[in-house]
């Protein structure tokens, strides 16, 4: 006579029967509102400091004193406009140039057995001596590290993608008379936009917030918004006011883009 084994039941699921329905929604609701509190609060402490002060940083959440001096400040200094400048630049041309080859990358990784993707799996540069090939402190010794580091991580992304899509089509249109390149531009990528979208919106957002390249690769001739930061750093203190203004003007862009992309990331990675 065989015996059926029980399967333990988690006692959290025990926790949440036990509550009304209403309860239930009520511990989902303030569960919630306390991941959003945890994670909104860092910002909007931010902007807080922004509009205070300098003398009125040290207690932020006391007095009614505000200004949007700082930020008149800031604006003022001619290196932060060309950080500004050249942090959307970098981040824009690295993701076009990125996604010329992390496209292509990608799908050669996808639809292709051999000794050049079992090569590319091991082959990770991560960064060039700009200084021997003469261009420090330059766009190009900006770029060609952050596309290095996109072509090496973001293929495998893009494989995926890629992954995702019935080849039959593909095989159907060399059938008809297409090229292998010929049915990658006329099917495959056109299947794989809202992928594509998604990936660019993710390579734009790491150049622009990325700091350790542009603080390693650059010095007074391509200032870059987060290393420009660490200006308000120096031997007398720190001025808190105008580094919050600051990080709320490269906060700015980065936020319109989450926002109006969400919806690209979210549809891509669903592929």
């Amino acid at each position: 006579m065989s015996t059926i084994e029980a399967t333990p039941v988690p006692r959290s699921r025990f926790f949440f029967e036990a509550l009304a329905p209403g309860g239930r929604r009520a511990f989902f609701l303030l569960g919630t509102i306390a991941t959003c509190l945890l994670f909104a609060f860092p910002v909007f402490w931010l902007v807080l400091t922004s509009l205070r002060p300098g003398y009125a940083v040290y207690y932020v959440h006391r007095g009614s004193d505000f200004t949007l001096d700082n930020f008149q400040e800031v604006l003022g200094q001619e290196i932060v406009l060309k950080a500004l400048w050249n942090s959307f630049a970098i981040s824009t041309l690295a993701t076009v140039l990125s996604l010329g080859v992390t496209v292509t990358s990608g799908y050669m990784l996808s639809r292709f057995r051999g000794t050049i993707p079992t090569v590319w799996s091991w082959v990770l540069p991560l960064y060039f001596v700009t200084r021997a090939m003469g261009i420090f402190d330059t766009y190009w010794g900006l770029l060609l590290p952050h596309v290095a580091v996109h072509i090496c991580f973001f293929s495998w992304i893009m494989k995926g993608f890629f992954d995702g899509i019935d080849p039959s089509m593909e095989y159907a249109a060399m059938i008809d008379g297409c090229s292998r390149w010929g049915a990658f531009l006329r099917v495959a990528l056109p299947a794989a936009v809202p992928g594509l979208t998604a990936l660019a919106i993710l390579c734009w957002l790491y150049t622009w917030n990325e700091f350790l390249f542009a603080l390693i690769l650059t010095a007074q001739n391509t200032p870059i918004l987060t290393v420009v930061m660490a200006q308000f750093v120096h031997e007398l203190g720190m001025e808190w006011h105008l580094m919050s203004a600051t990080a709320v003007l490269a906060l700015g862009p980065a936020l319109i883009v989450t926002i109006f992309g969400q919806k690209y990331v979210i549809r891509g990675l669903k592929i």
